[in-house]
């Protein structure tokens, strides 16, 4: 019996400029945290010789060829797992679509129980690496490589996405008075919107592609938003970092027209209106979860709950992908 766990994320800054139709281009640079909230996968070896695979469908196959769900089936290819007496169970604290990089931390959290049914020892380098491989080249996600890293890492980290492809990380460089006010007055709100983050991200790749200039001057300006988050955190100026926060979700929002809409404008504008000093949509768009930085928790608490979302309390995790039981 194996299970692994991989956590989710939110955006810091910078988020965007982590797809290769762009950082190829022109490099990228983003700030994301992990949170713990989790991708669970438990991988089980029966018996009986078949391939058992439980997630919202549950499949029972002979052939690794012949499993539906795309990265479970390109996952097993890539790590050459040909002895098919397996059961593999997946389960997460947050549906997927809603904005926290579900599908990267399910990745890395299958490849790592993988890897450790082959008694392989993976580094998160390696291990982000290969997730990404599996979602972007293998299954043909028009994705960034964001989702896979901080999964993989954990922690406050940031990341430089190279020309030639390779990704540079390191830790976020805060104190930890910054970091425990950062813990307690950051506040996610569900929308109640699910979304597939590949048809809005499909439409930024495809206009990176075509060197649209619009949409290149955009991610130029979030790209610098990034790093002028960085150094805010970095200075302990949280007031400054929730106004780049606002800064940036205005801007994000020129990228799509499906980035927003009427009622998620009326939210934010709510929670502005009630002590939220920045705040932004997390994820690709369109749904998902709405963030605030705010002093005053208790009146944002309040008009949220009472507009009908649901609040989810997290704090940070700084341990990324990892075995939770082998056995």
């Amino acid at each position: 019996m194996i299970i692994t766990r991989s956590p989710l994320r939110i955006s810091l800054g910078g988020g965007g400029t982590d797809l290769p139709s762009y950082y190829r281009e022109h490099t990228g640079f983003l700030i994301a945290a992990a949170i713990d909230k989790y991708a669970y996968i438990t991988l089980h070896q029966t018996f009986v010789q078949e391939l058992i695979v439980k997630y919202s469908k549950m499949e029972k196959v002979a052939r690794i060829e012949d499993v539906q769900h795309p990265i479970i089936r390109e996952a097993l290819k890539l790590l050459a797992i040909t002895n098919p007496h397996l059961e593999i169970t997946s389960m997460a604290d947050i549906p997927g679509g809603t904005g926290l990089g579900s599908s990267g931390s399910f990745t890395t959290a299958l490849l790592k129980a993988l890897h450790a049914l082959k008694k392989n020892i993976v580094a998160p380098e390696e291990l982000a690496e290969q997730a990404c491989i599996v979602e972007i080249e293998k299954v043909g996600e028009p994705i960034g490589k964001q989702d896979q890293y901080i999964a993989a890492y954990g922690g406050i980290t940031c990341f430089n996405f190279r020309k030639d492809g390779k990704v540079e990380a390191w830790p976020l460089k805060i104190s930890n008075e910054t970091l425990y006010n950062m813990e307690d007055n950051l506040l996610l709100f569900f929308t109640g919107y699910s979304r597939s983050a590949s048809s809005i991200l499909k439409e930024q790749d495809e206009k990176s592609r075509q060197n649209d200039r619009s949409m290149t001057e955009n991610l130029h300006f979030i790209k610098d938003l990034g790093c002028r988050s960085k150094e805010a955190l970095e200075a302990g100026d949280l007031h400054k970092f929730a106004a780049l926060m606002n800064e940036h979700w205005e801007y994000k929002k020129k990228r799509s027209n499906s980035m927003s809409n009427p009622h998620i404008d009326e939210l934010y504008k709510l929670a502005r209106n009630n002590g939220a000093l920045g705040g932004k949509l997390i994820g690709a768009g369109g749904g998902g979860f709405l963030m605030f930085y705010t002093e005053d928790k208790t009146k944002l608490r309040h008009a949220m709950i009472k507009s009908g979302l649901q609040e989810v309390r997290f704090r940070f995790d700084f341990e990324g992908t990892k075995i939770v039981i082998q056995s």
